[in-house]
């Protein structure tokens, strides 16, 4: 990705972000709420098209693609949701043959057999006969991994994988996802603001904030800031003492002094806010 800009209405979301993912590590892209990052995963996948910048997949330039271009593209890559995203209809073992029946022509006796190795890697193969409402958040979890498996990506997107589980499931979904690139090899980038999943998994680590990129560094460099004693803050750049503060959740620093900078009374007793002056849901690719 080179300089990307996304806007809304004429609003700034993703300001000239750059990044380059290398094949077989784990990119971690982190940031608070509101930092971009739900609109930077959708521009990486092609769900949302830049107004300005390129982005290149496989070697191929995504932004300029019809839609048969990039539906060419999704087939090599796998998205786990952050809620599933499985059909209820349909059994565990039905979701994961699901895209080997619409993009493939395999026989139905070899995608049985797909199916069922996918639901091993995943520790799921004696549950393929469960609908999604028969089995807990993380069997969810790692059942749409298994879909996004099914054929067989060099790349995996995770959007925040570990939202809304215990910790112990949470450190088995970290724990898959680090065996998953260790034995199939694949690529992956996770969107996360975990910070105890992050630096399980990580190989390098990105972080946004207000559509930024603060930093791009290995997981060391992450891990030395974020231990660095509280006398050697002031001597940071801004930038950094904010990356610091994120990662350890502090409640000083440059976040929340800034959201201290907002004029309460002015938004309370000022100027009523504008209607939109678009609707709020437009097509983000034209077929």
């Amino acid at each position: 990705m080179k300089g990307l800009v996304k806007r809304f209405d004429g609003r700034t979301v993703l300001s000239g972000l750059e990044l380059d993912i290398l094949p077989g590590e784990t990119m971690v892209v982190m940031g608070g709420s509101g930092s971009g990052k739900s609109t930077f995963l959708r521009c990486m996948i092609g769900a949302e098209i830049p107004e300005e910048g390129s982005i290149r997949l496989f070697g191929r330039e995504i932004t300029t693609l019809d839609e048969g271009g990039m539906n060419d593209i999704r087939k090599k890559f796998g998205i786990l949701f952050q809620s599933g995203a499985l059909f209820n209809s349909m059994t565990i073992a039905e979701n994961v043959a699901l895209p080997l029946q619409e993009h493939t022509n395999l026989d139905r006796d070899i995608i049985d057999i797909q199916v069922k190795i996918k639901l091993e890697l995943v520790g799921l193969r004696e549950h393929a006969d469960k609908y999604p409402a028969q089995i807990s958040g993380g069997m969810k979890k790692r059942a749409g991994l298994a879909r996004a498996l099914s054929l067989d990506p060099r790349l995996l997107f995770y959007d925040e994988p570990s939202a809304g589980l215990d910790p112990v499931t949470s450190a088995e979904i970290d724990r898959l996802i680090v065996d998953l690139s260790k034995k199939l090899g694949v690529t992956s980038v996770v969107v996360t603001h975990e910070m105890d999943s992050a630096f399980t998994i990580a190989d390098r680590m990105a972080m946004l904030d207000k559509g930024r990129m603060l930093t791009v560094n290995t997981r060391q460099w992450y891990d030395d800031l974020r231990r660095l004693p509280q006398e050697g803050v002031e001597a940071l750049p801004e930038d950094q003492q904010l990356i610091r503060q994120f990662l350890r959740g502090d409640a000083e620093g440059p976040i929340t002094r800034r959201r201290a900078l907002t004029n309460y009374e002015d938004d309370l007793f000022g100027k009523p806010s504008a209607p939109p002056s678009a609707p709020s849901i437009v097509p983000s690719r034209v077929v």
